[in-house]
């Protein structure tokens, strides 16, 4: 009777792993998506003068989390979440407020904020209901 069960405890272990695996693959590939816009857009897309400027380094503040995410630490992602706000209100500003090409450049800057914050609230969700699930002293990889 003790095997029977067994399967069905790795069947099920399994699917809350599937989403902990995509919500973090969604949070990096957004977090470097954020890093490349951001250095694409102040440098050649629409830059505000010729050559670029200094608001390229609005991207430094968005590599510090990349570590954490990448070593999959839960505390990375509950602070990204708030951090990534900010750079949510920079895109609607500037979406809002400058001209083409740069008012899209900050559509596609909100648009990859929200996956951001989505994914970080999801995965830590997720990594706490599978750690709540295997009990007090097991850890969630």
């Amino acid at each position: 009777m003790h095997t029977i069960s067994e399967p069905t405890a790795l069947s099920s272990d399994s699917a809350p792993a599937f989403h902990v695996v995509l919500t973090r693959f969604l949070a990096v590939g957004s977090l470097l998506g954020l890093i490349a816009l951001g250095l694409a857009w102040e440098l050649w897309l629409a830059p505000l003068r010729p050559g670029g400027t200094w608001l390229a380094i609005k991207v430094l503040p968005l590599c510090l989390p990349l570590a954490g995410l990448l070593k999959n630490r839960m505390y990375t992602y509950r602070w990204l979440s708030l951090l990534i706000w900010i750079y949510f209100t920079e895109g609607v500003v500037r979406a809002w407020g400058d001209k083409w090409p740069s008012n899209a450049l900050a559509g596609v800057e909100v648009l990859l904020c929200l996956v951001l914050f989505v994914a970080c609230a999801l995965h830590v969700r997720l990594r706490l209901k599978a750690a709540k699930a295997l009990g007090p002293l097991q850890e969630v990889v």
